[in-house]
C-alpha cells in the first residue's frame, strides 16, 4: 500500500463498491474528489441543480437495488439535495448524498456555508456521519453503502470536511458490501401455509423494496399455486406484471372502489415488503388500525415496521429474496378454487380497459392507453406529482420489472431527472416520462443535462396551466376561490428547442401517435407538449362537478 490522500481513498471506495455512475452539482468544498473521478472509470452526469441531480441519484437505486451516489456542495447545495434524500427515505431506496463541508479547524463559527449536517439530515436519512480522519474513510464508507441497502434501505449522508480529502493516509479499500438477507423460520413458513389452507378469500399487497426478478418469479409461481389475486400498493406497478392473470390492480390515488371493497372483505390478507402507509391506505382506511377483522400478515424486511401501525396475526421479518424462497416450499393439498382471484382480476380489467372521455380535444385516458398497447414490454415510465398521474396509475399496464419509477413521497418534479437516469442506465431501452406543466418546471433545467451528455428521453409534459391537485382541493374546499394555483408557463416547445432538443405541440389525441414515432426516431431529447382543458382534472371528475356544477 501507499498513501493516497483522502480523495482518492473515496473515489477507490466508490469502485470498490461497484458504482458505476453518479451525479453531481460541483463544489469547491470537494473539488479534490472531482479530481480524482477524472479516469476513475465512474460515469459522472453534470447537473443544473442540486434537486435533479439528488433524485436521479435516488431513480439509480430504483434501477439496481445499489444505492445511487450524489455530490453536492456544502450549505444551500446540500438543503436543494434535500428534495431527493426525502424520496430516497419515504420510497426505501438506497442512496448516499456526499455532501462537502468546511475545513475541520472552521467548525462552530458559522463558516461560509456551515451546516450541521447531523441536525439537518436526521429526520430524512437513515443515517448521517461526517468523517474526520481520512485513514476512517474506507470504513465508514462501506458502512455507509450497508446502511443504504440492508433492512428497509435508504438514504446515508456524508459530509466530507474539505481539508480531510487532502490529508494522506495508507489504508486499505473495505470489500464490496453485500447487504444481508433474511428469510422466515420453518414455523412461521409452516403457520403461513396453514392460514392460507384455511382462507377462502386471501389476498396480497406487494410493495417496498429490495425486489429481485427472480423474487418476483417465485411471488407468480406461489400466486398462481394458491389461486390469489395480487395488488401492487402505491406506485409500486414495476413488481408484479399487470398481465398476469392474478394481477388485481394497485393502491395509487384514484384506485378502483371494488378493489378497496375486495381488501377488506378478504379473510386473510398479506402484506409483501410494504409498509402501506397513508395513500395505499386510502388515508389509513383501508385496514383497521392496530387490527382489521381477517387475518393479517405482515412480511418486511425491517422488524421496526411490522406492527408500526398494524398489528398483525403473523408478523415475518424477511427481504423478497428469503421470503419467496420460503414460499416456494408451500404447496396447497388440493386444487383451490380460482373463482375469487378470477372476480379480482375481472374487475381491474373492467376498471382500466377502456378510456373514459374527458372535457377538451386532447384525451389523457386514450394516450395512456395508446402507450400501453404501443411501448414494448421493457419500456420504463417515470412520472412525478400532479393529478395528470392519475390517468397512469388507472390506464397503463406494466409488464415487465422494475419498469416504473414515480415518487411514493409524492415529490413534484421526481419524473424528469428519473428518466434522464433511466435512459442513461438503459440506453437501448425506450425511456418515457409523464410531467405536468408544474411538475416539469420544479427540475427543468435537468433539460440542459439532457442536451449536455446527450439523453434521448422522451417527455409528455401535460399542460393544463394550473396546480391540478391543489385546485382539486381547492374547489372542494374552497368553491369557486381560486389562490395560487393558476400558473403562467412558458412556450414549451421553443423552450426544449432552444436546448437542442426535438420538441412539438400535439393539441389533440389524433395527432399523438405520429408526433410520438417521430420524437423517438430523432435521437435527441424529446418533449411533446400536450395542453389539457384544466376541466380534466382527474379521471373520475372534473372541476365542474367538484364545484357542484355538474
Amino acid at each position: 500500500m501507499t498513501d493516497r490522500n483522502g480523495a482518492r481513498i473515496l473515489v477507490d471506495q466508490l469502485i470498490a463498491q461497484g458504482v458505476e455512475r453518479a451525479t453531481c452539482v460541483p463544489g469547491e468544498s470537494y473539488l479534490s474528489v472531482l479530481d480524482a473521478l477524472i479516469g476513475s472509470g465512474i460515469d459522472l452526469l453534470t447537473c443544473r441543480q442540486e434537486g435533479g441531480a439528488s433524485m436521479m441519484a435516488e431513480a439509480y437505486g430504483k434501477l439496481t437495488g445499489r444505492p445511487g451516489v450524489c455530490f453536492v456542495t456544502r450549505g444551500p447545495g446540500a438543503t436543494n439535495a434535500a428534495a431527493g434524500v426525502h424520496v430516497a427515505m419515504q420510497d426505501s431506496t438506497p442512496m448516499v448524498l456526499f455532501v462537502g463541508q468546511i475545513a475541520r479547524g472552521m467548525r462552530h463559527r458559522e463558516a461560509f456555508q456551515e451546516l450541521d449536517y447531523r441536525a439537518v439530515f436526521g429526520s430524512m436519512a437513515k443515517w448521517v456521519v461526517e468523517i474526520d480522519e481520512a485513514d476512517r474513510i474506507p470504513e465508514l464508507v462501506a458502512r455507509a453503502f450497508r446502511v443504504a441497502m440492508q433492512g428497509r434501505p435508504g438514504p446515508v449522508v456524508v459530509a466530507l470536511p474539505e481539508d480531510m480529502l487532502d490529508d494522506m493516509a495508507d489504508v486499505p479499500d473495505a470489500p464490496r458490501v453485500v447487504p444481508a438477507e433474511s428469510a422466515p423460520p420453518e414455523d412461521d413458513t409452516a403457520r403461513l401455509g396453514e392460514m392460507l389452507a384455511r382462507a377462502e378469500r386471501p389476498m396480497v399487497i406487494v410493495g417496498g423494496s429490495r425486489w429481485t426478478e427472480p423474487a418476483r418469479d417465485r411471488l407468480m409461481a406461489f400466486a398462481e399455486a394458491w389461486e390469489l389475486p395480487v395488488t401492487v400498493s402505491y406506485r409500486r406497478g414495476g413488481i408484479f406484471p399487470a398481465s398476469h392473470p392474478a394481477y388485481a390492480g394497485d393502491l395509487s390515488l384514484g384506485a378502483s372502489p371494488k378493489l378497496a371493497g375486495a381488501i377488506r372483505a378478504s379473510d386473510l390478507l398479506i402484506l409483501m415488503g410494504t409498509r402501506l402507509s397513508e395513500v395505499a391506505s386510502d388515508s389509513y382506511r383501508l385496514l383497521g388500525i392496530p387490527s382489521r377483522d381477517g387475518a393479517l400478515v405482515h412480511v418486511h424486511p425491517d422488524p421496526e415496521e411490522i406492527g408500526r401501525v398494524y398489528q398483525p396475526d403473523l408478523g415475518i421479518c424477511a427481504t423478497p429474496e428469503g421470503l419467496t424462497r420460503a414460499l416456494d416450499t408451500l404447496r396447497p393439498e388440493a386444487p383451490r378454487d380460482g373463482a375469487w382471484r378470477e372476480a379480482a382480476r375481472a374487475a381491474y380489467i373492467d376498471w382500466s380497459e377502456e378510456p373514459r372521455p374527458n372535457p377538451g380535444a386532447f384525451q389523457m385516458a386514450e394516450m395512456v392507453c395508446w402507450l400501453r398497447d404501443n411501448l414494448p414490454d421493457d419500456a420504463i415510465v417515470t412520472n412525478g406529482a400532479g393529478n395528470f398521474a392519475a390517468w397512469v396509475h388507472r390506464y397503463y399496464r406494466f409488464r415487465g420489472f422494475n419498469t416504473y419509477l414515480a415518487p411514493t413521497s409524492g415529490s413534484m418534479g421526481y419524473g424528469f431527472p428519473a428518466g434522464l437516469m433511466a435512459k442513461r442506465q438503459n440506453p437501448d431501452r425506450l425511456v418515457v416520462t409523464v410531467a405536468g406543466d408544474g411538475d416539469l418546471m420544479m427540475t427543468g433545467q435537468e433539460m440542459a443535462t439532457a442536451a449536455h451528455h446527450g439523453i434521448p428521453l422522451i417527455t409528455v409534459v401535460i399542460d393544463n396551466g394550473i396546480y391540478g391537485t391543489i385546485r382539486m382541493h381547492q374547489e372542494r374546499e374552497y368553491p369557486n376561490r381560486q389562490s395560487a394555483t393558476a400558473l403562467t408557463n412558458p412556450d414549451f416547445v421553443a423552450w426544449a428547442r432552444s436546448h437542442g432538443a426535438f420538441a412539438e405541440k400535439v393539441e389533440a389525441m389524433a395527432e399523438f401517435p405520429d408526433a410520438f414515432e417521430r420524437a423517438r426516431a430523432s435521437g435527441l431529447p424529446a418533449l411533446l407538449h400536450c395542453p389539457l382543458e384544466p376541466e380534466a382534472i382527474s379521471p373520475a371528475t372534473t372541476l365542474s362537478r367538484l364545484r357542484g356544477e355538474e
